[in-house]
């Protein structure tokens, strides 16, 4: 068939079916054009379309089909747009249509607003580790003081709000030998080790990280302050405090007293932190306890109170 006449039986430009047909082309589809009077387009005779035509990094890619972002930064951009096509192209017209619009009119972005993806450097040795069953050694910057060496076995990787983790057992000094969590951005060197280490055959990523958060939530909100919150300042709460601990306290907070202002008793992780985090409320919320809280925060308003209560400095003299 000719491309004006595929464009007709097909209710699309002439343009698009020659963009369609080198795509088809570079996917592996034998698709082929006779010139002269009498050719057109022509797929070899016998072709049939099977999903076995992915090779396997496509098959292994296909979960980032939608994440081009993830997908780039795993060194899998292009893997996976070639099985996202291959597995378009096996499809009947109907569903290869609705698969088509999902993809023109939803996008997935996954970091959060107001922050940045983390830059990950060694992203792609920690997933060759992973898909290789080779020992990681690596130096991994924590929050203490200096950074530490280890040797570790990656069991697998979880992007999480735009932040690449790294789930591996340590072995050797100060590794317990049980999973737990490294931050990709985290690691300041990175190379793969000699040999091959055996994967748990019972080990679950998503079981494993389901479980994590439940326990890091638990480990993170281990106090309380006794809150008095204005009308409609809900929303503000979720995005300043985050929605687990304003769940937990909307769920056991009483009625709004006769001013509309309603006592909250809300999971922090420490009075320094809750003190940063509730100051951006401004004056729609009131700390009652912990007494220590509550004298933090009347400082800083004291504070504030004496730098805005004077008339403004020029900006030379402010220099």
């Amino acid at each position: 068939m000719t491309a004006t006449e595929i464009a007709q039986e097909l209710e699309v430009s002439v343009r698009t079916v020659y963009r369609d047909v080198e795509a088809l082309s570079s996917a592996g589809v034998p698709v082929y054009a006779d010139r002269g009077p009498a050719g057109g387009y022509q797929l070899l005779d016998g072709y049939r379309t099977r999903l076995n035509g992915l090779t396997a990094e496509e098959a292994s890619s296909l979960f980032l089909a939608g994440l081009p972002g993830p997908a780039a930064e795993l060194g899998l951009k292009e893997v996976a747009a070639n099985a996202e096509l291959k597995l378009l192209a096996a499809l009947p017209p109907e569903p290869r249509s609705h698969a088509a619009r999902m993809r023109e009119r939803f996008h997935l972005d996954v970091p959060g607003w107001y922050r940045r993806s983390d830059e990950v450097p060694f992203l792609a040795e920690a997933a060759e580790a992973v898909w290789e069953q080779r020992p990681l050694r690596m130096t991994y910057r924590r929050w203490g003081p200096k950074d530490v060496e280890r040797v570790v076995h990656p069991y697998g990787l979880v992007l999480k709000g735009g932040s690449w983790y790294m789930v591996a057992s340590a072995t050797g000094e100060g590794g317990g030998g049980a999973p737990r969590t490294y931050r990709v951005a985290r690691i300041v060197t990175a190379e793969l080790a000699e040999g091959r280490f055996d994967r748990p055959d019972d080990f679950d990523l998503a079981d494993f990280w389901e479980k994590y958060t439940v326990e890091f939530r638990e480990r993170m909100y281990t106090k309380e302050a006794v809150i008095r919150v204005a009308p409609g300042t809900e929303g503000l709460l979720r995005v300043t405090v985050g929605d687990d601990p304003v769940d937990v306290a909307l769920a056991g907070a009483g009625p709004p007293d006769e001013h509309g202002w309603t006592v909250l008793r809300l999971p922090i992780e420490s009075v320094r932190h809750a003190h940063w985090l509730l100051l951006r409320l401004g004056a729609d919320v009131e700390v009652l306890e912990p007494p220590e809280l509550r004298e933090h925060m009347a400082d800083t308003v004291a504070r504030l109170g004496e730098v805005y209560g004077r008339a403004p400095r020029a900006r030379d003299e402010g220099r």
